[in-house]
């Protein structure tokens, strides 16, 4: 549930961080001059709105899954979301590309600055106003694409509040711990929550809970997840359920004319 105006405020802090840690100065000069970083750090965060034993199953979490550091060095995440369409996040710029054959439609848009191009049926769409509207589409679509694939490093983002829900059971009968997610106001959809079912041993994701509204005693759909895979040093599962995620590339190296024309 990343909300798009506050990973602004605190892309600056990331870009510090960075230069204090020892890396070259050619290095340094890159990340000053040419990245923003989209961090997992806890900037934003308020633990005294969420519960202790929750907070530290959050953590153990994002470690179990690789921990913020190799988190914040990949800069190029690619996938297919439930062969649906094909996404390419650029997390240093905030560059997002979207092919979506369905729609027969593509986007070329910069999340950071709400701005972008957008072809649909093989045209340029040229008109501000509708521009503008399918470019929050497109970022509408990374909201929710990329909260399937890494919805771990974001269990300690900025408005969550977790709850400590205490031991269950997945749908497969494996016990887990469970903790809540809901939002304070930010995202598209601040009314939703989540329910994270934790490996008690390993601390990988094994399950979520979808609920439309954070009232619901049902939830709207469960999936299992698996099919974990280690992309240099970052674990993302591929499993939900019957569905999948397809074609998960981690990198710091791209050709970036996948950014520059359709």
């Amino acid at each position: 549930m990343l909300n798009r105006k506050l990973m602004k405020n605190y892309l600056l802090l990331i870009t510090i961080l960075a230069l204090i840690t020892g890396c070259s100065e050619q290095k340094k000069a890159e990340i000053a001059s040419e990245t923003e970083n989209e961090t997992i750090e806890t900037s934003g965060f308020n633990p005294e709105n969420s519960d202790p034993e929750a907070v530290g199953l959050a953590d153990k979490v994002i470690a179990a899954h690789g921990g913020t550091e190799a988190w914040n060095e990949k800069r190029y995440i690619s996938w297919n979301f439930l062969g649906v369409r094909d996404l390419v996040w650029d997390k240093y710029t905030g560059l997002v590309r979207i092919d979506f054959p369905r729609a027969e439609t593509q986007y070329i848009v910069n999340i950071n600055e709400d701005s972008g191009r957008v072809k649909v049926k093989n045209e340029l769409i040229t008109d501000q106003d509708s521009l503008q509207k399918m470019i929050t589409q497109a970022e509408q679509i990374w909201v929710n694409d990329s909260y399937w694939l890494v919805f771990p490093f974001k269990l300690k983002d900025p408005g969550v509040r977790l709850k400590y829900i205490g031991g269950d059971t997945t749908l497969s009968g494996e016990k887990a711990e469970v903790i809540a997610l809901q939002f304070d106001s930010v995202g598209y959809t601040p009314q939703n929550k989540y329910m994270a079912y934790i490996n008690p041993e390993t601390y990988l994701i094994m399950q979520w809970d979808y609920y439309q509204n954070a009232s619901d005693s049902t939830a709207a759909f469960q999936q299992l997840w698996s099919d974990y895979k280690d992309f240099d040093g970052i674990k993302l599962a591929a499993g939900r359920a019957d569905r999948r995620l397809e074609n998960i590339e981690v990198s710091n190296e791209i050709d970036t004319a996948v950014f520059e024309q359709f």
